[in-house]
């Protein structure tokens, strides 16, 4: 399994942010486990198959409104958790993400010193 790592572009941040998800076989609920700018991990109440396309809705830290990914695809699963890559992003969820990544980075650099 660690060969699933090792293509990764970006630095994924452990998170814990409620999420619905849904595809083409139902639709379920879990938490954000780690995010990245082009991906996540969810623990989830559904089993879902690697190459399944998914829409994800992600309730960040902001609360505001959730950040609804349309355009993901199931990468890997294992024990109750999936990977998902997100494809195809909308300015305005690029840019709300990319602000949720820099307050995690943020966070972690603030903890680290």
């Amino acid at each position: 399994m660690p060969s699933r790592f090792s293509h990764r572009l970006y630095l994924r941040y452990a998170v814990r942010y409620p999420v619905i998800f849904g595809a083409s076989c139902c639709v379920g609920e879990g938490y954000l486990l780690d995010l990245s700018f082009r991906g996540c991990s969810i623990h989830g109440d559904r089993r879902l198959s690697v190459g399944e396309p998914v829409r994800l809705g992600v309730l960040l830290s902001d609360r505001a409104r959730a950040l609804s990914i349309e355009n993901g695809i199931i990468k890997w699963v294992d024990d109750g958790r999936f990977g998902v890559e997100f494809l195809d992003l909308s300015l305005d969820v690029r840019q709300r993400l990319n602000h949720e990544l820099r307050g995690a980075l943020i966070h972690r650099l603030e903890r680290s010193s």
